[in-house]
């Protein structure tokens, strides 16, 4: 009479929203340095940070978090930049239908530049030698270009810093030029291809 209990596979969504599943990196490169572990809350409270490479297991969505709180106002509240991302990615949704996740990875593939400069001196001369980028230097640009443009959208603007955020991520996955972070990234590479 005793009935055996089966647990049933419970689905982890993001903000209680969105789910992971079918979430695809398309470059091949970024692939190892963008997770997508599902998470129900992305604050993983610095647990990588002792560990070389240790920021490739953090959850992409709570590194876009991080990269947030920069910048005097923002110093510090997770909570806050939580916040913004979560209204973010709701307007995100409501504009293109998408989940937001893959929205968000697709603007990092688009906005990640591939080639750079670095500073090499020679006897006292500088010359400027272009560079391959490694791929976790990518995500890192791409994401601080993703929020530099979203600070400077929202900057003595009545557009609140969310709406911006989800424009610029819109952007930026469409590869539309007006994005900040694409058009950054066009630009670091034309710098590296003059200085080959």
């Amino acid at each position: 009479m005793s009935e055996q209990y089966e647990p049933k596979s419970v689905k982890i969504l993001l903000f209680g929203k969105w789910t992971y599943e079918g979430v695809v990196v398309s470059d091949p490169s970024l692939k190892k340095y963008i997770s997508l572990r599902p998470v129900y809350l992305p604050h993983t409270g610095g647990r990588h940070e002792h560990r070389r490479f240790g920021k490739a297991e953090v959850p992409i969505v709570e590194r876009l978090i991080n990269k947030l709180m920069r910048k005097k106002k923002n110093t510090g509240k997770k909570h806050k930049a939580y916040n913004i991302v979560k209204r973010a990615f709701e307007i995100i949704h409501l504009k293109t239908g998408e989940n937001p996740i893959q929205i968000l990875v697709r603007a990092i593939e688009h906005s990640a530049p591939r080639e750079e400069t670095t500073r090499i001196m020679y006897g006292g001369i500088i010359y400027h030698v272009a560079v391959d980028v490694a791929p976790l230097r990518r995500v890192d640009l791409a994401l601080r270009h993703i929020v530099e443009g979203a600070r400077n959208c929202a900057f003595r603007s009545t557009k609140s810093i969310a709406e911006c955020l989800a424009d610029e991520l819109i952007a930026a996955a469409a590869g539309d030029t007006r994005s900040y972070a694409v058009s950054r990234k066009e630009e670091i590479e034309r710098i590296a291809l003059s200085s080959r």
